[in-house]
């Protein structure tokens, strides 16, 4: 039986056995679970090993690149910005970046990047995973393409274009990066171990993550808008363990941190913009999660999704504990939950990757366990 390591009020020990039982099935090999309740720590653990041959242990302070869970780090930041009057999700994404009018863009606005529906989930020119370090090629590709469907008109999971493209408006209205922004006002102040550009004096911490036994690639059918989006570039797993990809600024796909510093982080959300007495937005700068912008079959991952802004909202596809509760998840199972109604946070990340995009059991079953505990 692996050891979990970390601690637990006697409440949340379920978590602890839940965790447990997820690596005794086998399939795990080193991850973390975080559970916030009014922004304390009522679970913080880990366990299982930085490597799939299991010579080093996963450590208090491991951390991993957690893919699309890093969304929500790229979503807060424009949600602190439009809190403080800098940023309108309703107006378009142009009068920030002019050049993004190009081709039929100028009626697009921000909540449209924010909630996957601009249009502009891939990138029509052809381009190397490479590009993903040049920041100034891949946001002027995007600002000079038309989008592939009328924007506002359903999803389509703008899997690492989201992260550009927002990132770039809040480049444009804080004349900053999204990784310095998130760096300077939302990790530093909450003192959370979480970056969106991970500088070399933390790389001898990070577990590279295990790819899964199918890329991206081989989920998708040839030719589809699915294929357009996830095969330009062409990407395997191995590529975060790059030290380019870990250095660059890759806001929706990129971040690299473990799920007590994205508890950190994101049980901000879950308590009204302050946890800790450091407050990073209003209560109600936190409700504009909840404005949804659209319902139905993504166009790229092929399922049920609801979308409001910069998170996904509960579905019967997606069911959520309530009305309140937003979301999102990594590539291969890392996942993020906020609660406002019950003031509760849960995260989860891991290096060994599921098949598919969507997330597997694992993380559902530290959800339930969190859940059972508090409502025991």
């Amino acid at each position: 039986m692996t050891e979990i390591h970390g601690t637990t009020t006697a409440k949340f020990e379920a978590v602890r056995a839940a965790m447990a039982a997820n690596f005794d099935d086998g399939f795990e090999v080193g991850a973390s679970v975080a559970v916030t309740v009014d922004g304390e720590m009522v679970a913080d653990l880990w366990g299982g090993h930085k490597d799939m041959a299991r010579t080093q242990a996963w450590e208090s302070d491991t951390i991993t690149n957690v893919w699309s869970s890093t969304k929500t780090m790229t979503a807060l930041c424009a949600l602190i910005l439009a809190d403080r009057g800098e940023l309108d999700f309703h107006t378009p994404v142009a009068h920030y970046w002019p050049e993004f009018a190009a081709n039929g863009k100028e009626t697009i606005e921000v909540r449209h990047l924010m909630s996957h529906t601009s249009g502009l989930s891939g990138w029509e020119t052809p381009i190397e995973a490479n590009d993903l370090y040049d920041w100034e090629k891949v946001t002027s590709l995007l600002a000079a393409q038309a989008p592939w469907w009328e924007p506002g008109k359903g999803s389509g999971y703008h899997a690492i274009t989201q992260g550009y493209l927002v990132g770039e408006v809040i480049r444009r209205v804080a004349s900053q990066s999204v990784g310095t922004f998130f760096a300077k006002e939302v990790a530093g102040p909450l003192e959370a171990d979480f970056h969106i550009g991970l500088v070399a004096e933390h790389h001898h911490r990070v577990a590279n993550v295990i790819p899964p036994s199918t890329g991206l690639d081989g989920l998708v059918e040839p030719g589809s808008l699915a294929a357009r989006t996830l095969g330009n570039p062409k990407m395997a797993a191995e590529r975060s363990w790059e030290t380019a990809w870990r250095e660059a600024e890759i806001p929706a796909a990129g971040g690299h941190g473990n799920a007590r510093s994205a508890a950190k982080v994101q049980s901000v959300m879950a308590c009204g913009g302050e946890v800790g007495g450091v407050r990073l937005l209003s209560a109600k700068g936190c409700e504009a999660v909840f404005e949804e912008q659209c319902n139905g079959i993504d166009q790229v991952l092929g399922i049920e999704l609801r979308h409001g802004i910069g998170y996904g909202l509960s579905s019967p596809s997606t069911p959520m504990p309530n009305e309140r509760t937003h979301y999102w998840g990594g590539w291969g199972g890392s996942l993020v939950v906020v609660d406002q109604e019950n003031r509760v946070c849960v995260t989860y990340m891991m290096n060994r990757m599921g098949d598919g995009t969507v997330g597997d059991t694992r993380a559902a079953n530290l959800v339930a366990a969190a859940y059972g505990s508090l409502l025991s």
